[in-house]
């Protein structure tokens, strides 16, 4: 099984899958955690990844380019089962559903910033929307380390 998380702050998931059970799991090829930067797929010199929501609305969301631009880069290299976004609009994890996704093969994992996504990307991209609890965070980044950890 291979994860991949995109996140716009990478740097907060370096930590849960460098040590431990995920390391060991990695290193006897169980489970492969990848973690992408989002700002990597940003053409702009600035490297944003932000934009206004389509349709309008207040605040900045993460902004379908990128997001589409990486998730395109990883479906060339292999087929995910599914393409799941942190977000606390979705449906409440659980252990059931963490063990139905370990059964899945590879699942690419969005961690949630800013207010959200665009509504595109929910559209057209997203396959599962799930949230971890009914608590506020600062991101989806460590919403989708528990979510990896536990499948």
């Amino acid at each position: 099984m291979r994860i991949d998380i995109i996140s716009v702050v990478p740097e907060l998931l370096e930590g849960p899958f460098s040590a431990s059970i995920l390391k060991r799991a990695n290193e006897k090829g169980l489970a492969e955690v990848v973690v992408h930067n989002l700002r990597d797929y940003s053409i702009n010199k600035q490297k944003s990844v932000d934009d206004y929501a389509f349709g309008g609305g207040a605040g900045m969301v993460m902004g379908i380019e990128p997001i589409d631009r990486c998730i395109s880069a990883l479906k060339k290299d292999r087929v995910y089962d599914e393409v799941i976004f942190m977000t606390p609009d979705g449906e409440q994890f659980s252990q059931a559903m963490a063990n139905g996704l370990s059964l899945k093969g590879d699942l690419i994992i969005l961690a949630g910033h800013y207010k959200g996504i665009d509504d595109r990307v929910r559209q057209h991209l997203i396959t599962k929307e799930i949230y971890i609890g009914d608590y506020v965070l600062s991101g989806g980044e460590l919403a989708a380390a528990v979510v990896a950890d536990a499948i």
